[in-house]
């Protein structure tokens, strides 16, 4: 069983919060997590997987609520929304120092869903579990928010190189637990029964879709994963796929609510305007996934296509995500691209305002043109900047332009 590096800070969670929601793909590790902090801290489980506990809780929610005299594990929350009423009443009439009595998972971000208007009180933290980062598959210490943090950048001189092959395969693998150890064909045949279970059951638990909608998912669903690492334009998707725009982005909306897919907005100086201006980024939850959809299996396949340097900047983007939920402070994730198409790839703001852009390059040489958009990025926010990396392939850490604080870094780090 792998550690997941989160556990700590939910626990501490449990002691500061009445409520603590953790969400995130389904088969991502949730219930074992869940399960282990559980039994660490004497709690109650109770799946709603299970029809029996889900009958009770949807046919009276207040008495399934009050039926517990201990804190209590709520495993696939998003299955009963019926039971968010009742537990806001309960922990209205929790005590002050009472923290730690509703631990809720689910699969899908019931507290987005178009099914749940009403959101619970603000007794409530929620936290996202994504597949394993590569830190947690290796079991290693490297935590690259901390590291960007740091006053100035250091990593050891013996870094090994990643040749390419390396970096599909781990591309290929994605990040989902169960997938580590299986060979090619059990990890076919697990994506088979994964999409099918999100297609058939997930989906119309959040979402009530009209018509053949079966049909049009299977079709989009890959659509979108040869999409990633690239703006969303929901209009040409649609006249793509011969789909109406409006279902096309409500799909989009509910398929990130499920962890399939994660829109990134656009970074704009003027934060009022922010997330209302400009095109969003598309990626791909887990890479593994994306490249099961699009029928590559083999890190020379992934390596000849054309959805190479997307699914690698969606690789480091989810890996920022994963890396935040143990991360010493948070961070804000964007994009940038200005009106002369002038673009970094993400864009991380810290909570004092201090930015720090990344490119990422498929390539193991690094040269002046690739700190472009940088450079632009650069003039529009001033001092703000606090670091402008553009990553790679090769082994060693490097500045770049006089002046600035411009840094080539191998995608290695990922592995110390």
């Amino acid at each position: 069983m792998y550690r997941r590096y989160s556990e700590t800070l939910l626990k501490e969670l449990l002691n500061e919060f009445r409520i603590l929601y953790l969400t995130g793909p389904r088969q991502a590790g949730k219930t074992t997590l869940a399960r282990q902090i559980a039994n660490d801290l004497g709690m109650l489980y109770v799946s709603l997987d299970e029809q029996t506990a889900l009958t009770s809780a949807q046919s009276d929610p207040h008495g399934f609520i009050e039926s517990f005299t201990k804190p209590v594990v709520l495993d696939e929350f998003q299955y009963a929304p019926e039971l968010i009423t009742a537990i806001k009443l309960a922990s209205d009439q929790l005590q002050p120092d009472q923290y730690g009595r509703f631990f809720l998972t689910g699969s899908a971000d019931i507290f987005s869903s178009a099914k749940t208007q009403e959101a619970l009180p603000g007794h409530l933290a929620r936290i996202e579990l994504y597949p394993l980062s590569i830190t947690e598959i290796i079991g290693g210490n490297f935590n690259l928010i901390d590291f960007l943090l740091a006053d100035s950048l250091f990593i050891p001189d013996n870094l090994p190189i990643l040749n390419r092959k390396q970096l599909a395969e781990t591309i290929i693998n994605g990040g989902y637990p169960e997938l580590q150890s299986k060979s090619p064909r059990a990890k076919k045949i697990w994506f088979e029964s994964y999409i099918q279970g999100r297609l058939f059951k997930d989906f119309t638990s959040i979402y009530n879709p009209k018509g053949d909608y079966h049909t049009k998912l299977k079709t989009l669903i890959p659509y979108l994963a040869g999409l990633s690492g690239n703006l969303l334009k929901y209009a040409s998707i649609a006249n793509e796929l011969a789909q109406n725009d409006k279902v096309v982005k409500s799909y989009i909306e509910v398929l990130e609510w499920m962890f399939i897919i994660k829109r990134i907005y656009p970074f704009v100086k003027n934060q009022a305007k922010r997330q209302t201006t400009g095109m969003p980024k598309l990626h791909t939850v887990d890479t593994g996934l994306a490249c099961y959809l699009l029928g590559l299996t083999k890190s020379q396949q992934l390596l000849a296509s054309t959805f190479y340097g997307g699914l690698l900047e969606s690789f480091v983007v989810m890996e920022c995500f994963k890396h935040l939920a143990w991360a010493e402070e948070t961070m804000n994730i964007y994009h940038f691209r200005d009106g002369k198409k002038n673009e970094v790839d993400i864009i991380l703001e810290q909570a004092d305002g201090y930015l720090i852009g990344i490119e990422v390059k498929a390539s193991s040489t690094v040269r002046e043109s690739d700190f472009k958009g940088l450079r632009k990025f650069a003039e529009l926010v001033g001092e703000r900047l606090k670091y402008g990396i553009v990553f790679y392939t090769g082994s060693r850490l490097l500045p770049f332009c006089e002046n600035q604080p411009f840094y080539a870094l191998p995608l290695s780090v990922f592995w110390l």
